[in-house]
């Protein structure tokens, strides 16, 4: 079912997460149906449950087609579909990386965001099982940009030069400003 995302300035944004008792419960499967549907319906890269106003610690990214490219992202590597029940991140090393993001609860804006270069990151599928990957550059991205989500940071909150945030339309015309992360 498509639901509603909610838009910055919602409280329900700001609040930290509750963590997930059962990843194997029927409530979380119907909530990863819901994530997925209101993800694709947005044309999303990524979606994390609060943004649908859900407090549990629950994410979503990247494409059923592991070859496939996102189009606000064009010169991004392809990011495997994942769900991430309970996510834990570990940054390997301290390398930073800049780099533009949107979202879909701050929807027609983007900005230049820093983030680790390369993480580990570490959480349980539908079926409970432990997913563990190290990834880097724009899965890197995806992956601590919809986590954030989970410790009430949306990434406006990570912005260092406000003079790289603005209007997609302005920033990039000819990109969909209506197509965010």
């Amino acid at each position: 079912m498509i639901r509603e995302i909610l838009r910055m300035g919602d409280p329900r944004l700001l609040a930290v997460s509750q963590p997930v008792a059962d990843p194997t419960a029927p409530e979380i499967a119907a909530l990863v149906a819901d994530l997925f549907d209101t993800m694709h319906a947005a044309n999303g890269a990524g979606l994390a449950a609060p943004q649908i106003g859900v407090g549990l610690r629950v994410v979503i990214f990247g494409y059923r087609d592991a070859t496939a490219r996102n189009p606000r992202y064009p010169d991004a590597d392809p990011v495997p579909e994942t769900i991430l029940v309970n996510p834990e991140l570990t940054p390997l090393g301290s390398e930073f990386e800049d780099g533009w993001e949107g979202c879909l609860s701050v929807p027609g804006l983007r900005g230049v965001v820093p983030r680790h270069t390369r993480l580990r990151y570490r959480g349980f599928d539908l079926g409970g099982r432990l997913i563990e990957r190290e990834v880097e550059g724009f899965h890197a991205r995806v992956v601590q940009h919809e986590c954030d989500h989970l410790d009430g940071i949306l990434y406006p909150m990570r912005i260092r030069d406000f003079s790289r945030f603005g209007f997609t339309d302005i920033l990039f015309p000819g990109l969909d400003a209506s197509e965010d992360d």
